[in-house]
């Protein structure tokens, strides 16, 4: 359970300066802005009197400045109403900005002052609903848009016969204060060629000319003002093929409502007496309220719809009473399926390709909440109060631990899968070998532990950059130091053999008992350790070394009370070898002498 105590920690906060203050009324439009329309008590009550002290003491033009900013969710219908009874400048910005539903306008409008409802008016992405409680309150656009060059020519156009003659002293009269009236020059009868056929052709043409431009749904005019409802709707017209359309039911699953295009031919019907594959696929999922994910139906009916469907739909419920709405969602048509012979192949994906899918989705918001933790505790954009800092310090150490999970996470997953290669180079593993043992003596010196290592004299190269071979070492050597014991002094021996260069090292006595697969399953926890090598545990750990041994040619085996690191060596260059990389296998001075 999350107890949400941020406008409790706002409100606590001292507002000593003006940077302060800015910050506490941003904080305070932020927390308000999104709690719900019904949210009341106390606190909130408290957070809206603060809201009102503080705006008298920041300039209106920087809290306008904050009220648009577009990081700012304003969905409290409260917020919206207690902003605009302010300022007309602070009003305007706040009914800008205001993301409400059309419940929620329909309760605002009436309890706005008059002269927010003008500015609710200016809105373009109002409802029917809304447009018309607006008009029935008497807020109704300014104008109609200008009338354009045919009309005020045909509106110039009068009938001479039905005029009247001014007499001449009445034109004399009001000659000098009324300027003549430019009227457009009329056009020539065109003489009638042919018989009265032709004429009667001519207009049927025209009028059937008139009736397609209107079905298009063609503008009459180049301006964007709001035009009067005298019917130049389009014309709705469903194509001859459906590729996907929208529908919402009711409870029972009845389609109650259809795109435009669908609606006659859809609303009615049931999802429930559909014929879906495989047979109760559908049925099952309705009766459980379950979302409906990618179910394959057909449709009988019209040209447009008959066919295969495939349906993606969820269930949705009131959000007071929880009770069961209906479901709303979109058919569409199944892809259609290339030739076989055309068809690339494609793997499907694996086991750690979902891996790396989930890791990526998951590192995105971390590091974005490390790095609004890093402004925050830099103060990058002004002064922050030192609770904030420490708290912003602490959110950033914990999203870096996170993303060091992922990091080990992912380079698993991609040693399994393959998709990781490891760098080549040359390293001595030997040197890498005593260099952390070196490190890891700070740590275990003080408990008596730690490693007893017997390493040869000459360098035993391996063909892996040196950044491999250490992250390699210490993962292994750490792990094992972090779990010995007080006194504990691990035995390791680093030698050349046939099979490559081995690492022998003795597994402490907490681990020492565990078979294989318990030691590679040890879960994180589960035995203390005093140095940690990796986030999720000891099995973790060792399993990440062995996948990195065998991405390098090598092995991680189980011995008994030790563990056994085995890879690939490389020959000492001689100064004539032009190529130091040969891969063969460096051999003991033991086992020369010997012959073995």
């Amino acid at each position: 359970m999350h107890f949400d105590d941020r406008l409790g920690t706002v409100l606590r906060l001292r507002a000593d300066g003006p940077a302060v203050r800015r910050i506490q009324f941003r904080q305070l439009l932020d927390l308000l802005g999104t709690m719900p329309s019904e949210a009341r008590g106390e606190q909130v009550d408290s957070a809206f009197d603060r809201l009102v002290q503080l705006a008298a003491t920041i300039p209106v033009t920087d809290r306008v400045a904050m009220i648009r900013d577009q990081g700012l969710r304003m969905r409290s219908p409260r917020l919206v109403a207690a902003l605009a009874a302010d300022d007309s400048i602070i009003a305007v910005a706040a009914l800008d900005r205001a993301e409400l539903t059309e419940d929620e306008w329909l309760d605002l409008i009436p309890a706005l002052p008059l002269a927010a409802r003008g500015y609710v008016r200016r809105r373009r992405d109002l409802s029917f609903a809304v447009e018309a409680q607006l008009a029935r309150l008497g807020i109704r656009e300014r104008g109609l848009p200008p009338a354009g060059a045919g009309e005020a020519a045909a509106a110039l156009e009068l009938d001479q016969s039905a005029a009247l003659e001014p007499d001449d002293g009445y034109e004399a009269e009001i000659a000098s204060n009324v300027t003549p009236l430019i009227r457009p020059p009329r056009p020539a009868p065109v003489p009638a060629e042919g018989n009265a056929d032709e004429g009667i052709g001519a207009i049927v043409r025209k009028i059937e000319a008139y009736r397609k431009s209107r079905q298009a749904g063609e503008p009459s005019g180049a301006s964007d003002a709001p035009r009067l409802p005298l019917g130049e709707d389009p014309v709705l017209h469903a194509p001859s093929r459906l590729r996907a359309f929208d529908f919402a039911t009711d409870a029972a699953g009845r389609i109650i409502w259809s795109d435009p295009g669908t609606a006659p031919m859809m609303i009615g019907q049931s999802l429930s007496a559909l014929r879906a594959e495989p047979r109760g696929a559908l049925r099952d999922a309705l009766r459980a309220r379950q979302p409906l994910r990618a179910i394959p139906v057909a449709l009988e009916g019209a040209p447009a719809i008959a066919g295969n469907w495939q349906i993606d739909a969820a269930p949705w419920f009131d959000t007071l009473t929880g009770r069961h709405l209906g479901w709303r969602g979109r058919m569409r048509r199944p892809a259609e399926t290339p030739p076989a012979a055309a068809a690339p192949a494609v793997k499907p994906d694996s086991q750690s390709d979902r891996i790396r899918q989930m890791l990526h989705e998951l590192r995105t918001p971390v590091n974005a909440i490390q790095g609004f933790a890093e402004v925050i505790q830099q103060q990058l954009f002004g002064p922050t109060p030192h609770e904030y800092r420490a708290l912003a310090a602490t959110i950033a150490g914990d999203a870096a631990r996170m993303l060091a999970a992922f990091e080990e996470l992912e380079r698993l997953a991609k040693l399994d899968s393959g998709a990781l290669e490891l760098d080549e180079g040359e390293t001595d593993l030997a040197d890498v070998v005593e260099a952390t043992v070196a490190q890891l003596a700070a740590h275990t010196r003080h408990r008596s532990s730690g490693f007893a290592v017997k390493v040869p004299p000459r360098p035993l190269p391996v063909g892996l950059a040196r950044i491999e071979v250490e992250r390699l070492v210490w993962r292994l050597l750490a792990t094992l130091a972090g779990v010995a014991g007080p006194g504990e002094v691990l035995k390791l021996k680093l030698q050349s053999r046939e099979s490559g260069i081995r690492l022998d090292v003795a597994l402490p006595a907490a681990l020492a008992s565990r078979d294989e697969q318990a030691l590679f399953e040890t879960a994180a926890g589960s035995v203390p350790q005093v140095i940690a090598a990796g986030v999720f545990g000891i099995g973790f750990a060792l399993r990440l070394v062995a996948a990195e041994a065998r991405a390098a040619g090598g092995r991680l085996i189980h011995k008994g009370d030790r563990l056994r690191l085995v890879l690939p060596g490389l020959t000492l260059s001689p100064p004539h070898h032009s190529d130091g990389r040969a891969v063969t296998v460096v051999r003991d001075e033991a086992d020369s002498n010997t012959g073995t």
